[in-house]
């Protein structure tokens, strides 16, 4: 007896449906709501792609979170802080995407965070400058990219100068220390990053740097 083939549609199981839906939020722009709260979607997001999505899927969600960014930009333009989110999610997709790609989506970024730093001269609270400034020491040098380890380093010590407290500027300073060959000075700005305050609203984001933190620390206090 023939069995009769079922339908694609029907086939389909719980866990692709629900993987399609997620998929879909994740470049679907937001329909509702303020500017403010489509921002701090965005930001959940992207925690969730950075610290809780496998290696192997985020170069395709960031760039659809990428996609989503610039259109919330290009909706609201002249504010700062959507465009230098855009650049952090352009930053996240190029370290996850690799390759000959990767190089120009490093370039885009740096001009996103170079667009905002024109609007916002403090940097959106530091947050522009510790992007740009991870771009500058991150990335390879000339022809290929545009290392430059002293403008790093600018940029890097007025994000601590706006939040010389915070997690992030610290952490980010820490690293550029520690990849300059400063161990000894990088534990003293890796201390500081696991000793910051909680940030409101990125509970996500902060286990996941405090975990990074951690690891360079450890590296750092073997190193020095």
């Amino acid at each position: 007896m023939a069995v009769r083939a079922v339908p694609a549609r029907r086939a389909m199981t719980k866990f692709s449906l629900a993987l399609l839906l997620a998929t879909f939020a994740l470049v679907a722009p937001a329909r509702a709501g303020s500017v403010e709260d489509e921002l701090v979607q965005l930001q959940r997001d992207w925690e969730v792609v950075r610290y809780q999505t496998p290696a192997a899927g985020r170069a395709r969600r960031f760039e659809l979170l990428a996609e989503r960014a610039r259109q919330l930009a290009e909706a609201h333009p002249g504010r700062a802080e959507l465009l230098s989110w855009e650049g952090r999610v352009v930053s996240s997709w190029a370290d996850a995407q690799g390759g000959l790609r990767a190089l120009v989506l490093v370039r885009r970024a740096k001009a996103l965070y170079e667009d905002a730093l024109r609007l916002d001269e403090r940097g959106v609270d530091g947050a522009a400058y510790d992007g740009l400034g991870a771009l500058y020491y991150r990335t390879l040098p000339w022809p290929l990219g545009f290392a430059d380890r002293e403008r790093a380093r600018e940029l890097l010590e007025k994000a601590l100068a706006l939040d010389p407290a915070g997690l992030e500027p610290n952490y980010f300073y820490g690293e550029f220390l520690l990849d300059s060959g400063r161990a000894a000075q990088a534990v003293d700005y890796l201390e500081r990053a696991m000793a910051a305050a909680p940030r409101h609203g990125h509970y996500v984001a902060d286990i996941g740097r405090r975990e990074e933190a951690r690891t360079l620390l450890e590296k750092a206090r073997a190193a020095r």
